[in-house]
């Protein structure tokens, strides 16, 4: 799929040791690098307009990850390495471009990427930058600001909880707005932003989400069963199973990490995605009753995304690190497109205290 892109993008297809994919710049090729990480059902083009808005002396890099968008179809997600495919590629990319250290900007699954490339090479990131990221222990599954299995096996996170119907339609193709629940317009324009907010660029952004590429090795990707509710527990492929926590590691090695880059952390107050009482998540949906069997608060609660991702971060700066958090008001899951002026403003300014 073909997505346009904005004057002062630059498109590009390129091989790295790992990936072939297609690659996005903005700005002058000398400038301090910026690398651009995108979340889950979007791409690279989820960033044109946060890359062109960059003050002079930076250079904008976004590429379609593993698994979505240009990248190369063949290249599988080894979900059982939590992040660290996805990670090992964002390296990978900065290495056939002979940069050494870049700002680092992910956003939702992207930010659960730039936790690992912190853990796995903290000397090459310059500044961190996370818009709505995902928790350190992963998508779903867990309890309590330490990150708590809720069940041995992660049931309830991974590619067996994901809707069914929405990775058929997205796999369709389909631009409709017939079905409520699932139809890929109506999730992203119901959920990526707070309504009534709509981007100038939607189609552009419709075909962002619907390039993802879908399969059992893909997206949703696999699952086991679980004697465990809600009975699905994750399985090896793909980007959903990737943020499983089974498949986290040791989170607490991120407090420990030297060097400590700074991190910028940007959210909306109404995210239903990543939130304390996300709306995609196991144990809100089972105490809503829209999933039945839900065991009770103590056995699964919902995730305390948000909770969990704080304290990480007070850990950090406990030991030497920094970090900012901002809560845009009226803001969803996606504030550097809902709400830029606010966004960038404190982005460059991070930027710049960073770069010295």
């Amino acid at each position: 799929m073909s997505i346009p892109t904005l004057p002062g993008i630059t498109e590009k297809t390129l091989q790295s040791s790992r990936l072939t994919t297609r690659v996005l710049f903005s700005g002058d090729d000398h400038g301090a690098p910026v690398l651009f990480i995108h979340g889950n059902a979007s791409s690279a083009t989820y960033w044109e307009e946060t890359m062109l808005a960059l003050p002079a002396g930076y250079r904008g890099i976004a590429h379609d990850q593993r698994g979505y968008g240009g990248a190369d179809r063949a290249a599988k997600i080894d979900a059982t390495r939590g992040m660290g495919d996805l990670a090992d590629d964002a390296f990978a990319l900065l290495d056939v471009l002979n940069i050494k250290q870049a700002h680092v900007v992910g956003h939702s699954m992207g930010g659960s990427v730039i936790w690992r490339m912190m853990q796995d090479a903290p000397e090459r990131l310059l500044s961190v930058t996370l818009a709505a990221p995902g928790s350190p222990y992963g998508f779903g599954g867990t309890k309590g600001v330490d990150g708590q299995l809720c069940n041995p096996d992660g049931a309830g996170s991974g590619g067996g909880i994901v809707n069914a119907t929405f990775t058929q339609l997205m796999a369709a193709g389909d631009r409709s707005t017939d079905n409520p629940q699932a139809s890929p317009r109506v999730v992203m324009n119901t959920f990526y932003w707070k309504p009534p907010f709509k981007p100038a660029r939607e189609e552009e952004l419709l075909s962002s989400l619907l390039s993802e590429h879908v399969g059992p090795q893909e997206y949703p990707g696999d699952m086991v069963p679980s004697p465990h509710w809600p009975f699905a527990a994750p399985g090896k492929f793909g980007p959903a199973n990737a943020l499983a926590p089974i498949y986290a590691g040791d989170v607490a090695r991120l407090a420990h990490i030297s060097p400590k880059p700074p991190v910028l952390w940007v959210r909306g107050a109404d995210d239903q995605i990543v939130g304390d009482m996300s709306l995609f998540d196991m144990g809100t949906l089972g105490a809503l009753g829209a999933i039945p069997g839900w065991p009770g608060a103590e056995a699964y609660p919902s995730q305390p995304m948000v909770g969990q991702t704080r304290a990480v971060l007070e850990a950090y700066a406990a030991n030497g690190g920094q970090f900012v958090e901002i809560v845009l008001p009226e803001t969803g899951h996606t504030p550097y497109i809902e709400k830029p002026a606010e966004f960038n403003a404190a982005f460059h300014a991070h930027l710049a205290s960073a770069q010295g």
